[in-house]
């Protein structure tokens, strides 16, 4: 198994930060059929492979997930698109 532990900083309120969490999570929905839900303000995801949480919270968005073994070879890219969406929606 793989992980992926990511902080990223932002300046946005709590309400509109977990707004924008909230359509990635529907775009993984979708794309990647993920399922998700919230937990107070930490959006927790799931599918075969991989399971994990964005915590939403004053001046941060943590994400982290654990990838299963097929998935272990698509840490990279998945880290990196992670980030690039986080830069460009939180800056």
């Amino acid at each position: 198994m793989s992980h992926i532990d990511i902080r990223h900083p932002h300046r946005r309120p709590l309400r509109e930060a977990r707004s924008v969490v909230e359509d990635l999570a529907g775009k993984m929905a979708e794309r990647f059929q993920v399922d998700y839900g919230w937990d107070g303000d930490t959006l927790v995801f799931e599918r075969a492979g991989v399971h994990g949480e964005i915590a939403v919270s004053r001046g941060e968005i943590h994400v982290t997930a654990t990838l299963g073994f097929l998935l272990f070879a698509l840490k990279g890219p998945i880290e990196a698109e992670i980030r690039r969406y986080l830069d460009r929606e939180f800056g």
